[in-house]
């Protein structure tokens, strides 16, 4: 049985142009939508999402592309453009009757969540990114042998076809490799959770790869209009993240503050996937970002 979060139920949400997003609902209160990353489900908030719905009604879909939401071919590249997954989350939201939420994001979802932070200001009350920089920055600060860390951005940013293929035929060493090697605590990520990401990934190939390589075009043309025009983040914005701008030698406070005027940036000891490594650590700093 694919594991899932007890007391939360199962819902079908219109996204936009037609896709339909399968997403896990629970609690009471203001809304709390959560985007998972990769290679992920909206089964890596099974910790956090309990912890925030004691006060709050907690949304947690699977994005477009992965688990058991829609997966759209690719037949042009604003199919899997992040601008496209935003407003499925706000067309989502709206048919549970919420045109107003706070939005957090792992990984792509984070992206993800940025990307509706810029478009939807008067929809997006607070914004919470765990793990990632935006889309522009991040090309920026992947330099050198440093850049080895992020190899499969620049393997799924490749013409449709050899990223596919390579990816297709072994699909449980390919998306496995970063379930072990990003896990600081890899009991956090026990057999019948990581089986479920091998699974739901292995059968959304070809959708994943559009996602990243959306992240090295039409992402980033969106993102840098956004920087030209003066466009930044309205609203308060909490990031969390490993010390990645030590790693890699960049100011990683700064890289945000520059599109978060409002910023709480925190570092964290845990891995990558936080939430399921230190659930009370990030349902903390959610409840903090509410409070703001």
């Amino acid at each position: 049985m694919t594991p899932t979060i007890p007391g939360f139920d199962h819902v079908r949400l219109p996204g936009a142009d037609g896709v339909e997003l399968s997403a896990l609902v629970g609690g009471h209160g203001s809304p709390v939508v959560l985007l998972h990353g990769f290679p992920q489900t909206r089964l890596m908030w099974r910790h956090v999402a309990p912890l925030l719905a004691a006060g709050h009604t907690v949304i947690c879909p699977d994005l477009r592309g992965y688990g058991d939401s829609d997966k759209p071919a690719a037949t042009g590249p604003g199919v899997y453009a992040k601008r496209a997954m935003a407003a499925d989350v706000v067309s989502a939201a709206a048919a549970l009757g919420h045109d107003r939420f706070a939005l957090v994001g792992h990984d792509r979802g984070a992206l993800v969540a940025f990307r509706a932070g810029l478009d939807h200001p008067g929809t997006v009350s607070h914004l919470g990114i765990l793990d990632v920089v935006p889309t522009l920055d991040m090309w920026d600060v992947l330099r050198g042998v440093s850049a080895a860390v992020g190899y499969h951005l620049f393997l799924m940013a490749q013409p449709p076809g050899l990223p596919e293929t390579l990816i297709g035929n072994s699909p449980d060493a390919f998306f496995g490799s970063f379930l072990d090697a990003w896990a600081g605590d890899p009991a956090a990520l026990p057999g019948p959770v990581r089986a479920a990401y091998l699974r739901a990934s292995a059968a959304a190939v070809p959708s994943i790869v559009a996602d990243y390589r959306a992240s090295a075009g039409i992402d980033v043309t969106h993102d840098r209009a956004d920087l030209d025009a003066g466009t930044r983040l309205a609203m308060p914005v909490t990031v969390v993240q490993q010390d990645w701008g030590a790693r890699l030698g960049y100011d990683a406070a700064g890289v945000w503050r520059a599109w978060a005027p409002d910023l709480d940036h925190r570092l964290t000891g845990a891995g990558h996937f936080m939430a399921e490594e230190a659930p009370e650590e990030i349902a903390s700093a959610v409840r903090a970002l509410l409070a703001r």
